[in-house]
Protein backbone atom coordinates (compact mmCIF):
# COMPACT_ATOMS: atom_id res chain seq x y z
CA UNK A 1 0.00 0.00 0.00
CA UNK A 2 3.19 2.55 0.93
CA UNK A 3 4.57 1.59 -2.21
CA UNK A 4 1.16 2.41 -4.20
CA UNK A 5 0.86 5.64 -2.31
CA UNK A 6 4.22 6.69 -2.81
CA UNK A 7 3.91 6.44 -6.86
CA UNK A 8 0.25 8.27 -6.91
CA UNK A 9 1.61 11.50 -5.20
CA UNK A 10 5.54 10.90 -6.74
CA UNK A 11 7.31 10.75 -3.44
CA UNK A 12 10.74 9.92 -3.63
CA UNK A 13 10.27 8.52 0.40
CA UNK A 14 7.08 8.85 2.15
CA UNK A 15 6.59 12.17 4.17
CA UNK A 16 5.78 12.23 7.81
CA UNK A 17 8.31 9.41 9.04
CA UNK A 18 9.44 9.31 12.59
CA UNK A 19 12.97 8.15 11.24
CA UNK A 20 13.98 11.37 9.83
CA UNK A 21 17.67 12.66 10.86
CA UNK A 22 18.26 15.34 13.05
CA UNK A 23 18.89 17.90 9.72
CA UNK A 24 15.92 17.24 8.48
CA UNK A 25 13.61 17.87 11.34
CA UNK A 26 11.35 20.89 11.29
CA UNK A 27 12.52 23.53 13.62
CA UNK A 28 9.06 25.62 14.64
CA UNK A 29 9.28 27.37 17.89
CA UNK A 30 7.95 25.03 20.16
CA UNK A 31 10.78 22.86 19.02
CA UNK A 32 13.73 25.08 18.59
CA UNK A 33 12.77 26.64 22.37
CA UNK A 34 13.15 22.62 23.51
CA UNK A 35 16.30 22.25 21.80
CA UNK A 36 18.04 25.19 23.47
CA UNK A 37 17.14 24.81 26.84
CA UNK A 38 18.02 20.99 26.43
CA UNK A 39 21.56 22.68 25.51
CA UNK A 40 21.67 25.10 28.00
CA UNK A 41 21.00 22.72 30.71
CA UNK A 42 23.60 20.31 29.40
CA UNK A 43 26.32 23.35 29.09
CA UNK A 44 25.23 24.03 32.82
CA UNK A 45 25.94 21.03 34.17
CA UNK A 46 21.94 21.57 35.81
CA UNK A 47 18.90 19.66 36.08
CA UNK A 48 16.12 20.23 33.69
CA UNK A 49 12.61 18.98 32.89
CA UNK A 50 11.54 18.86 29.59
CA UNK A 51 7.41 18.73 29.74
CA UNK A 52 4.70 18.34 26.85
CA UNK A 53 1.19 16.38 26.29
CA UNK A 54 1.43 12.87 24.26
CA UNK A 55 3.05 13.70 20.90
CA UNK A 56 4.32 17.14 21.28
CA UNK A 57 7.71 16.34 20.05
CA UNK A 58 9.93 15.86 23.59
CA UNK A 59 11.50 12.88 22.57
CA UNK A 60 12.36 14.27 19.45
CA UNK A 61 13.79 17.34 20.95
CA UNK A 62 15.78 15.77 23.07
CA UNK A 63 17.41 13.90 19.72
CA UNK A 64 18.18 16.64 18.13
CA UNK A 65 19.92 18.35 21.14
CA UNK A 66 21.97 15.24 22.20
CA UNK A 67 22.71 14.84 18.14
CA UNK A 68 24.43 18.02 17.87
CA UNK A 69 26.76 16.78 20.83
CA UNK A 70 30.57 16.09 20.33
CA UNK A 71 30.90 12.45 21.24
CA UNK A 72 34.57 13.39 22.46
CA UNK A 73 33.26 15.43 25.17
CA UNK A 74 29.80 13.84 26.11
CA UNK A 75 28.28 10.10 27.02
CA UNK A 76 24.91 10.18 26.74
CA UNK A 77 23.08 7.80 29.08
CA UNK A 78 19.25 7.18 28.22
CA UNK A 79 16.91 5.39 29.79
CA UNK A 80 13.68 5.03 28.15
CA UNK A 81 12.15 2.27 30.70
CA UNK A 82 11.10 3.19 34.26
CA UNK A 83 9.48 0.29 34.99
CA UNK A 84 13.06 -1.32 36.02
CA UNK A 85 12.62 0.39 39.22
CA UNK A 86 15.21 2.29 40.98
CA UNK A 87 18.01 -0.51 41.12
CA UNK A 88 17.55 -1.34 37.14
CA UNK A 89 17.63 2.06 36.70
CA UNK A 90 20.73 2.74 38.63
CA UNK A 91 22.10 -0.35 37.23
CA UNK A 92 21.64 1.14 33.40
CA UNK A 93 23.50 4.42 34.49
CA UNK A 94 26.62 2.62 36.08
CA UNK A 95 26.79 -0.29 33.14
CA UNK A 96 26.58 2.73 30.53
CA UNK A 97 30.19 4.22 32.00
CA UNK A 98 32.07 0.86 31.81
CA UNK A 99 31.91 -0.56 35.35
CA UNK A 100 30.28 -3.34 37.00
CA UNK A 101 27.10 -2.34 39.01
CA UNK A 102 27.36 -3.54 42.59
CA UNK A 103 25.06 -6.17 44.20
CA UNK A 104 23.62 -4.36 47.02
CA UNK A 105 21.01 -1.58 46.36
CA UNK A 106 21.86 0.78 48.62
CA UNK A 107 25.46 1.37 47.52
CA UNK A 108 24.13 1.82 43.79
CA UNK A 109 23.63 5.41 44.47
CA UNK A 110 26.88 6.41 45.54
CA UNK A 111 28.39 3.88 43.11
CA UNK A 112 26.51 5.97 40.50
CA UNK A 113 27.30 8.97 41.37
CA UNK A 114 31.16 8.24 41.65
CA UNK A 115 30.81 6.69 38.36
CA UNK A 116 29.56 10.00 36.57
CA UNK A 117 32.06 12.03 38.50
CA UNK A 118 35.24 9.95 37.30
CA UNK A 119 33.58 10.24 33.84
CA UNK A 120 34.11 13.85 33.96
CA UNK A 121 37.36 14.31 35.78
CA UNK A 122 38.99 11.36 34.71
CA UNK A 123 37.81 11.05 30.54
CA UNK A 124 36.90 14.65 30.07
CA UNK A 125 33.91 13.91 28.90
CA UNK A 126 30.45 15.40 30.47
CA UNK A 127 27.41 12.07 31.46
CA UNK A 128 24.13 13.53 30.30
CA UNK A 129 21.54 11.41 32.03
CA UNK A 130 18.37 11.52 30.29
CA UNK A 131 15.35 9.83 32.21
CA UNK A 132 12.45 9.26 29.33
CA UNK A 133 8.77 8.77 30.34
CA UNK A 134 10.10 10.65 33.81
CA UNK A 135 6.21 10.91 34.98
CA UNK A 136 5.96 7.30 35.70
CA UNK A 137 8.95 7.60 37.68
CA UNK A 138 7.72 6.24 41.52
CA UNK A 139 8.64 8.42 44.24
CA UNK A 140 11.72 6.00 45.12
CA UNK A 141 13.55 6.73 41.33
CA UNK A 142 12.37 10.61 41.73
CA UNK A 143 14.26 10.34 45.06
CA UNK A 144 17.53 8.64 43.51
CA UNK A 145 18.01 10.88 41.10
CA UNK A 146 17.63 13.65 43.93
CA UNK A 147 20.34 11.46 45.71
CA UNK A 148 22.45 11.36 42.17
CA UNK A 149 22.21 15.15 42.30
CA UNK A 150 23.66 15.81 45.56
CA UNK A 151 27.37 15.53 44.85
CA UNK A 152 27.78 19.17 44.28
CA UNK A 153 24.80 20.09 41.64
CA UNK A 154 24.75 23.36 43.19
CA UNK A 155 28.51 23.89 41.79
CA UNK A 156 30.52 22.38 39.52
CA UNK A 157 28.06 19.18 39.18
CA UNK A 158 30.15 16.70 36.77
CA UNK A 159 27.13 15.63 34.88
CA UNK A 160 23.55 17.19 33.64
CA UNK A 161 20.56 15.13 33.78
CA UNK A 162 17.14 15.69 32.39
CA UNK A 163 13.43 14.65 33.02
CA UNK A 164 11.32 14.21 30.38
CA UNK A 165 7.47 13.38 30.59
CA UNK A 166 4.07 14.67 30.30
CA UNK A 167 2.50 17.36 32.34
CA UNK A 168 1.71 15.40 35.32
CA UNK A 169 4.99 15.33 35.88
CA UNK A 170 5.05 18.85 36.54
CA UNK A 171 2.04 18.75 38.90
CA UNK A 172 4.04 15.48 41.00
CA UNK A 173 7.11 17.55 41.47
CA UNK A 174 5.74 19.93 43.60
CA UNK A 175 3.98 17.44 46.00
CA UNK A 176 6.20 18.20 49.57
CA UNK A 177 7.29 14.63 49.17
CA UNK A 178 9.56 15.83 46.28
CA UNK A 179 10.37 19.16 47.12
CA UNK A 180 14.17 18.79 47.57
CA UNK A 181 14.56 17.28 44.17
CA UNK A 182 12.09 20.25 42.91
CA UNK A 183 14.33 22.80 43.85
CA UNK A 184 17.15 21.37 42.07
CA UNK A 185 15.66 21.73 39.00
CA UNK A 186 17.08 24.95 36.84
CA UNK A 187 15.84 24.40 33.70
CA UNK A 188 11.82 23.79 33.24
CA UNK A 189 10.10 24.02 29.53
CA UNK A 190 6.57 22.60 28.57
CA UNK A 191 6.65 21.95 24.77
CA UNK A 192 3.32 23.73 23.43
CA UNK A 193 1.80 22.66 19.93
CA UNK A 194 2.04 24.28 16.85
CA UNK A 195 0.27 27.41 15.82
CA UNK A 196 -1.48 27.30 12.96
CA UNK A 197 0.86 28.83 10.67
CA UNK A 198 3.36 26.52 12.03
CA UNK A 199 1.10 23.22 11.40
CA UNK A 200 1.19 24.56 7.85
CA UNK A 201 4.75 24.77 7.34
CA UNK A 202 5.31 21.60 8.97
CA UNK A 203 2.99 19.86 6.57
CA UNK A 204 4.73 21.66 3.85
CA UNK A 205 8.04 20.97 4.94
CA UNK A 206 7.73 17.26 5.24
CA UNK A 207 5.68 17.18 1.60
CA UNK A 208 8.70 18.78 0.41
CA UNK A 209 11.67 16.06 1.81
CA UNK A 210 9.37 13.60 0.62
CA UNK A 211 9.96 14.83 -3.12
CA UNK A 212 6.62 17.21 -3.54
CA UNK A 213 8.33 21.16 -4.08
CA UNK A 214 4.43 21.84 -4.92
CA UNK A 215 0.78 22.47 -2.89
CA UNK A 216 -0.37 19.40 -2.02
CA UNK A 217 -2.70 19.78 0.64
CA UNK A 218 -5.34 22.55 0.63
CA UNK A 219 -5.44 25.08 2.91
CA UNK A 220 -9.05 24.01 4.39
CA UNK A 221 -7.41 20.57 4.82
CA UNK A 222 -4.89 22.03 6.48
CA UNK A 223 -6.80 24.09 8.61
CA UNK A 224 -9.16 21.01 9.75
CA UNK A 225 -5.56 19.04 10.49
CA UNK A 226 -4.11 21.66 12.95
CA UNK A 227 -7.77 21.94 14.84
CA UNK A 228 -8.01 18.42 15.18
CA UNK A 229 -4.42 17.51 16.24
CA UNK A 230 -3.86 21.13 18.73
CA UNK A 231 -0.87 21.13 16.86
CA UNK A 232 0.59 18.54 18.18
CA UNK A 233 3.39 16.95 15.46
CA UNK A 234 2.46 12.55 16.26
CA UNK A 235 -1.05 13.82 15.95
CA UNK A 236 -0.28 15.94 13.07
CA UNK A 237 1.63 13.12 10.78
CA UNK A 238 -1.11 10.53 11.53
CA UNK A 239 -3.79 12.97 10.16
CA UNK A 240 -1.35 14.11 7.57
CA UNK A 241 -0.93 10.19 6.45
CA UNK A 242 -4.41 9.01 6.51
CA UNK A 243 -5.36 12.29 4.71
CA UNK A 244 -2.94 11.20 1.66
CA UNK A 245 -4.34 7.40 2.13
CA UNK A 246 -8.31 9.03 1.69
CA UNK A 247 -7.42 11.49 -1.34
CA UNK A 248 -5.41 8.94 -2.72
CA UNK A 249 -8.75 6.58 -2.81
CA UNK A 250 -10.44 8.90 -4.36
CA UNK A 251 -7.76 9.24 -7.22
CA UNK A 252 -7.84 13.13 -6.08
CA UNK A 253 -4.44 15.14 -7.36
CA UNK A 254 -4.70 17.12 -4.03
CA UNK A 255 -5.37 16.44 -0.32
CA UNK A 256 -8.61 18.42 0.20
CA UNK A 257 -11.58 19.44 2.97
CA UNK A 258 -13.10 15.99 2.06
CA UNK A 259 -10.16 14.01 2.45
CA UNK A 260 -9.17 16.01 6.20
CA UNK A 261 -12.62 14.63 7.34
CA UNK A 262 -12.06 11.29 6.21
CA UNK A 263 -8.71 11.29 8.18
CA UNK A 264 -10.34 13.13 11.12
CA UNK A 265 -13.55 10.40 11.66
CA UNK A 266 -10.59 7.38 10.94
CA UNK A 267 -8.22 8.36 13.26
CA UNK A 268 -10.35 10.00 16.04
CA UNK A 269 -8.56 13.11 16.96
CA UNK A 270 -12.07 14.60 16.83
Amino acid sequence: MSSRLQAHWGFTRMPFDRSLAPSMLHRHDGHAEAVARIGWCVEQHALGVITGEVGAGKTVAVRAATAALESSRHVVIYLPNPSVGVRGMLHHVVSALGQTPSFYTATLVPQAAAALAAEHAERGRTPIVIFDEAHLLDNAQLEAVRMLTNHEMDSGAPFAALLIGQPTLRQRLRLGVLAALDQRITVRYAIPGMSANETGDYITHHVKIAGRSDTLFSDDAITLIHNASRGYPRAVNNLAVNALTAAFARQANIVDEKAARIAISEVGAD
